[in-house]
């Protein structure tokens, strides 16, 4: 079988993606009462270890991917560029090369997406995104599956984005046009997300609406979604904040959406900035629902990724 690579949502594809959150619906569900570090009764990656990669921060990624392979039945080694040659500026290549050869998969957490790509290219097992500046496809697998906890079905689905068109909206458009929902994208001008991932969404056949207004965005949405509006390793820019503001997913925005409107974020928030304390800290959030499904989606990505779904 060929080498299944998890660098996009479209790598997988809607079924592959469906059956995902399918099975981290069931697994989720038979864990009840189990210790935390207890594995799955099935143990199906037993003997399996996963080598990950930080070139960034990580607390959910890190958490997440561990306590993944640790219910599953296998084990996780835990890498990053300051204490690896990939510090002292080894080639991505021979590192993937070396990799390959004493782990069994790959997590990889960092900035250009290229590096990522070179990581699958040379490794010859299976690579997953843990995160880049192009896209963020393990959060919008968990961010998913907190949408069928709450009741919504996804095709048809109104999805409305406050803020910054950057890697996590990529995603979530990716997956709009996988899994046939629609996509609100309110940022102010200047921000707008890639015309590729605009794109790829209204060839899936989602509808895709940009605006400037951030209201027209959430007029009647069924999610809310926001990020952190300066990411990772970027310069505090009080321009951008600026114009950020209008877009804060506060009260007043959340009343224009559905009644029964859900608010996610993908953390760490920056609460008074992209979102107020009163919708962070309020019935409509699940942003910590949101954090622990990280788990449970990943198990799903890395079944899938070993030809196990």
């Amino acid at each position: 079988m060929a080498v299944r690579n998890f660098l996009d949502l479209s790598d997988a594809g809607g079924d592959a993606l469906a059956a995902m959150l399918a099975d981290a619906l069931d697994r989720k569900a038979a864990r009840i009462g189990q210790p935390k570090g207890a594995p799955d009764r099935d143990a199906p990656l037993a003997g399996r270890v996963l080598g990950m990669v930080f070139e960034k921060n990580s607390t959910r990624t890190r958490v997440s991917f561990e306590m993944a392979m640790r219910q599953l039945g296998g084990s996780a080694l835990i890498l990053d560029s300051g204490t690896t040659q990939l510090g002292r500026g080894e080639s991505v290549a021979d590192t993937a090369r070396v990799l390959g050869r004493m782990v069994d998969a790959i997590m990889v957490r960092t900035d250009d997406h290229e590096k990522i790509e070179q990581m699958a290219k040379y490794a010859g097992v299976p690579v997953i995104n843990g995160l880049t500046d192009r896209s963020h496809p393990c959060q919008i697998v968990a961010d998913l599956l907190t949408v069928i906890e709450s009741g919504k079905p996804l095709p048809g689905l109104e999805v409305a984005w406050l803020g910054d068109g950057n890697n996590v909206l990529h995603s979530i458009l990716e997956a709009a046009g996988l899994m046939k929902f629609n996509v609100r994208v309110g940022t102010p001008q200047g921000y707008e997300p890639e015309a590729e991932f605009v794109e790829m969404a209204r060839a899936g056949g989602a509808h895709v609406t940009l605006t400037n207004d951030p209201v027209a965005a959430v007029a009647g949405a069924d999610i809310v979604v926001t990020d952190t509006w300066v990411s990772m390793g970027q310069p505090h820019a009080e321009e951008k904040l600026a114009a950020m503001a209008p877009f804060q997913a506060n009260a007043a925005l959340m009343a224009r959406a559905a009644g029964d409107a859900r608010f996610l974020h993908c953390l760490p928030a920056h609460v008074g900035d992209e979102v107020s304390e009163e919708v962070f800290e309020g019935p409509q959030s699940m942003v910590f629902d949101e954090a622990e499904n990280r788990l449970h989606a990943q198990k799903s990505v890395l079944l899938w990724c070993f030809g196990l779904l």
